[in-house]
């Protein structure tokens, strides 16, 4: 995607991935799909982050376009809150204390030197063998990580040791982000 998205764009985006989340964990069924115009028809990766009460709840996405954004988003919806390995399934119960977080990606770039990689600029997609991993752009912001943390965590998740980024063997792909997500206000007790 070369162009960024408008805010009517995100906020269509937003407001599909939030009315999907609530028909299919009450009663499995998909809203329609609003018409896909402009960058939302585009083919492009996304990954879709639930947070409740600040946690990360679920995180799941494609990292290459294999459909349009529109339908990228839904799937990643319904996948983050239903399939993120590492969590149970949301329940409708959590749904008010769930805030929907969305990254479009940029197309994939291997580089072959590390110092290319923008902290905060940039994601990761790591790989060697059948192992890889991917740490969005905000996560190495969000934990405060340097150049070299950000490459061992990414190694990490990927099953490697955390200095496989070192070995000439493993491939290193970069990409960008536009992040945006819906801004809830704090409860009061």
């Amino acid at each position: 995607m070369s162009e960024r998205l408008s805010e009517g764009e995100k906020k269509t985006l937003l407001k599909l991935a939030r009315e999907t989340l609530e028909q299919y964990l009450k009663n499995g069924k998909r809203v329609a799909l609003p018409k896909a115009e402009g960058l939302l028809a585009e083919n492009c990766g996304a990954f879709v982050t639930l947070h409740k009460r600040g946690q990360l709840r679920g995180c799941i996405g494609n990292m290459i376009g294999i459909r349009p954004l529109i339908e990228t988003i839904q799937e990643m919806a319904i996948a983050s809150s239903t399939q993120d390995p590492r969590f149970k399934r949301v329940t409708p119960d959590e749904l008010p204390d769930i805030d929907i977080e969305i990254s479009v990606l940029s197309p994939m770039k291997r580089i072959r030197d590390v110092a290319e990689i923008e902290v905060g600029t940039h994601g990761i997609l790591m790989r060697r063998g059948m192992y890889q991993g991917v740490l969005l752009p905000q996560v190495a912001t969000e934990w405060g990580w340097d150049r070299e943390e950000f490459l061992a965590h990414t190694c990490e998740k990927a099953g490697l040791p955390m200095d496989a980024w070192r070995d000439p063997e493993t491939a290193i792909e970069i990409f960008s982000a536009e992040v945006f997500g819906e801004k809830r206000l704090e409860k009061k007790l």
